[in-house]
C-alpha cells in the first residue's frame, strides 16, 4: 500500500512539473494578443514576403480588433511571419542561427516556401507596438521587419 501511494505521488508531481514545462514554454500566452477565432468576423490584411521586405510593412490595428493576415510568398526563398515584441523575435532569432530548418508550429507564426499562401488568424487585445519578422539566419538583419500598432 505503501508503495502504490508513493508511487501517485510521484506521477502527480511528475505531472504537475510537466504542465509548468509547458507554460514556461510560451505557448499558452503571447505579448501581442491571442490567436483569433477564425468562425468570427476579421479585417483582411495581405501582406507579400519577399526578398527581404513585407509590404506592406506598417499596419494600425484597434485593440480588440480581429485581422486575418494573407501572407503570400512571392520571393525566391522560404520567408517567415512571427508576430511577438522585437525582444521576443530577437531572441528567438538567435535559436534560429543554431536551428535554421526549425518549423514554427505556433498561432502567431508561418513558415512558407516561395509561392504558397498561409494565414494567420489574430486578435490584438493589447495596446502596443508589436513587430512581425523573418526569423530565417539574416533575413531579419536585412530589414524582413514590419511593424503592427495597436490602439
Amino acid at each position: 500500500m505503501k508503495k502504490t501511494v508513493t508511487f501517485v505521488l510521484a506521477l502527480a508531481a511528475l505531472s504537475i512539473s510537466s504542465a509548468g514545462a509547458h507554460e514556461n514554454h510560451g505557448h499558452t500566452s503571447f505579448s501581442a494578443g491571442e490567436p483569433g477565432d477564425p468562425k468570427k468576423p476579421a479585417r483582411t490584411i495581405e501582406i507579400a514576403l519577399s526578398e527581404m521586405s513585407y509590404e506592406p510593412s506598417k499596419i494600425n490595428v484597434k485593440r480588440g480588433e480581429q485581422i486575418r493576415f494573407v501572407l503570400r510568398n512571392v520571393g525566391k526563398e522560404d520567408h517567415e511571419f512571427l508576430l511577438a515584441t522585437p525582444k521576443e523575435n530577437l531572441a528567438h532569432a538567435e535559436v534560429m542561427k543554431k536551428h535554421p530548418h526549425m518549423e514554427h508550429d505556433e498561432p502567431n507564426g508561418v513558415r512558407l516556401a516561395p509561392n504558397k499562401t498561409a494565414e494567420v488568424v489574430w486578435k490584438f487585445t493589447k495596446a502596443g507596438t508589436f513587430e512581425f519578422s523573418c526569423l530565417i539566419p539574416d533575413h531579419r538583419e536585412y530589414g524582413m521587419v514590419g511593424q503592427v500598432t495597436v490602439k
